[in-house]
């Protein structure tokens, strides 16, 4: 068949799995040995439907410990995927088949980028969850240097289509509960756009999910120079945003990391 894309990719294993649980494992990544077994292991003994871990962001030869937060109930640990204080990253995470089959929740087919927001809505259907403080799965980023990314309209496309799905489901399920959330989600989505030294990349932040910049200071979970940054752009003070993004990738990552 032609190449459907990783989404449908996984729909396709979703389709032909027999097991208990579901595990994704990118194929420019690489996990410890023991990794199933112990996420298994504490899946069975909290009865979750969901583990997760922390993970090893990987830069050739140097490797940078990710911690990850605990939750005391999956709604909790919802809100902090939608406010962005945990990854909701497929990969360090062990999902019980049940979950995908009996929510009928798929990975968007044909919609790449945002597609492991699909975990989100996973998380907004399990009744127990379980963090285990322990990294097994490595990340790996061949250029820690760059801090900016080639976006096309496809991405962009996806990217927004991914979003709306994603606040569609939450709204379906929760009403306007979480609206504070979602726009907290929004802000973590257009980030990336502010990672950048590109003034075409600022002007894109600007024009998505303007409703969402009130949020800019409410999030608690945001470090404040996450705040600081968003917060300028929102005043239109670019200088600012490029300043930093020059300061960042050629004195911290280069110079002091050591990242080409």
């Amino acid at each position: 068949e032609k190449n459907k894309g990783l989404p449908a990719a996984r729909n396709t294993g979703l389709s032909l799995a027999k097991g208990q649980y579901i595990f994704h494992c990118d194929s420019d990544d690489f996990v410890e040995h023991d990794m199933l077994k112990f996420m298994y292991e504490k899946a069975v003994e909290t009865q979750a439907d969901i583990v997760w871990s922390d993970w090893y962001l990987s830069y050739g030869t140097k490797e940078r410990y990710m911690y990850q937060p605990e939750y005391e109930s999956a709604y909790l640990a919802l809100k902090g995927l939608l406010a962005g204080e945990m990854k909701y990253n497929v990969w360090n995470k062990l999902i019980k088949r049940t979950l995908y089959v009996e929510n009928n929740i798929q990975f968007p087919s044909g919609h790449g980028m945002g597609e492991d927001m699909t975990v989100i809505k996973l998380f907004a259907c399990a009744n127990h969850v379980s963090y285990l403080h322990k990294a097994f799965y490595h990340y790996v980023k061949m250029n820690g240097g760059a801090m900016t990314m080639a976006w096309c309209e496809k991405h962009l496309s996806d990217l927004k289509y991914n979003v709306n799905e994603t606040e569609y489901y939450i709204k379906s399920k929760y009403k306007n509960e979480l609206d504070d959330y979602l726009s907290y989600f929004k802000l973590c989505v257009k980030l990336p756009f502010l990672i950048s030294t590109d003034f075409s990349m600022y002007k894109l932040w600007e024009k998505w999910y303007d409703e969402a910049n009130r949020c800019i200071l409410k999030n608690k979970t945001v470090c404040v120079r996450t705040k600081i940054l968003q917060w300028m752009a929102w005043k239109k003070q670019y200088w600012f945003v490029w300043l930093y993004n020059m300061i960042i990738q050629k004195f911290v990552y280069r110079i002091i990391l050591g990242y080409r």
